[in-house]
């Protein structure tokens, strides 16, 4: 599923129109972008725990060359689905 599909699929579910959908989509990405960016915890009952993970310096090879790189440490957005979540995906 793409984007457009899934605002089809929220403008059908809610009732709202595509615009209005695509609107609060876009709104969501946005919040979400911007809390995780600040280091935040965004935890939505039921769905899941969206959250920032640090990843260690390590070191890993060029697979062109084989030559030895240093990768840096890093801040990663992670995402924990909820107990209804899982239920619905093993169903």
């Amino acid at each position: 599923m793409n984007k457009s599909e899934l605002i089809n699929a929220m403008a059908k579910a809610s009732g709202l129109s595509k615009a209005a959908a695509g609107r609060a989509l876009d709104a969501f990405i946005k919040a979400v972008s911007d809390i995780l960016g600040r280091g935040g915890r965004i935890a939505i009952p039921g769905f899941g725990v969206f959250s920032v993970g640090k990843r260690k310096k390590r070191n890993g090879r060029n697979p062109l060359t084989g030559q030895l790189i240093a990768i840096p440490a890093a801040k990663v957005p992670k995402f924990k689905a909820g107990k209804k979540l899982k239920e619905k995906v093993n169903k």
